[in-house]
């Protein structure tokens, strides 16, 4: 089974083997809004072979995206490539989790799939931390059901904009700081990434386990999730960088047939 996750920045994409909840195979690749069902079937290809794989081996499929543009093009991708129906995370899939929002139709779709994830590893009270190009927080209550969340702008847009509006500012790769005191612009800059966004996490988690219950499970995940864990590790209670793709496994199922 293919299950694909189509982010702003980066999809992420994974096969699981029939009868296993395991991903036996993984990989990221830039999102591209402009990419055609040809051009990213002839990608998924590639990135198939380099583990001896090939479409015949996928016997089904689904995607949930950020990026509602590119949704028609992995229908026509799994249609004329895989020979069959993709499915597709939304309001017509069956999650087997009530959302309790103003608007449930809003709640976007990685959000809900780490949801699922979650709940159905913890089975109470959870919250899910995804550091991608937002960092969201996803509550879940006790019986299952979607609470809503929290979204805040993400460590790769922070970085951009620094370099953008200060002229003076390098571009910088988010790497461990050496100490909290940064001795060059540099250091600087990753010690307020690092430590801003630690504090930033410790902050709002604190705020939802006096909201939820101090024993909210919390599951960090996402592309920034294991560089972030060092400074986050005593609010957290594990980094799981396969979530989505295990919530999105779990819907599958749940909608098979």
């Amino acid at each position: 089974m293919l299950v694909v996750d189509v982010g702003n920045t980066q999809t992420h994409f994974g096969v699981f083997a029939p009868g296993s909840d395991v991903v036996s195979e993984h990989w990221r690749f830039a999102t591209n809004r402009e990419s055609t069902s040809d051009e990213l079937a002839a990608l998924l290809a590639n990135l198939l072979a380099l583990r001896g794989l090939s479409f015949a081996d996928l016997g089904g499929s689904i995607v949930s995206s950020t990026v509602p543009q590119l949704y028609d093009q992995w229908r026509a991708l799994a249609s004329r490539y895989l020979g069959h129906e993709t499915l597709i995370v939304g309001p017509a899939l069956k999650t087997g989790m009530p959302i309790r929002t103003e608007n449930p139709h809003e709640v976007g779709a990685d959000r809900l799939v780490n949801s699922v994830a979650a709940y159905a590893k913890v089975g109470g009270t959870c919250v899910v931390v995804d550091f991608g190009t937002a960092i969201t927080y996803d509550a879940v209550s006790a019986e299952g059901e979607y609470l809503g969340g929290i979204i805040t702008p993400g460590i790769e847009i922070s970085l951009e904009a620094l370099s953008e509006r200060a002229a003076k500012l390098p571009n910088v790769e988010l790497s461990e700081p050496r100490a909290v005191i940064g001795r060059s612009t540099v250091e600087a800059i990753r010690s307020g990434i690092a430590f801003g966004f630690a504090g930033q996490v410790e902050g709002i988690v604190r705020r939802l386990r006096d909201e939820l219950g101090q024993d909210t499970h919390v599951i960090a995940t996402g592309g920034f999730s294991t560089v972030m864990y060092p400074f986050i590790r005593d609010t957290i209670d594990e980094v799981d960088e396969f979530l989505t793709l295990t919530g999105l496994r779990l819907i599958w199922e749940r909608n098979a047939g």
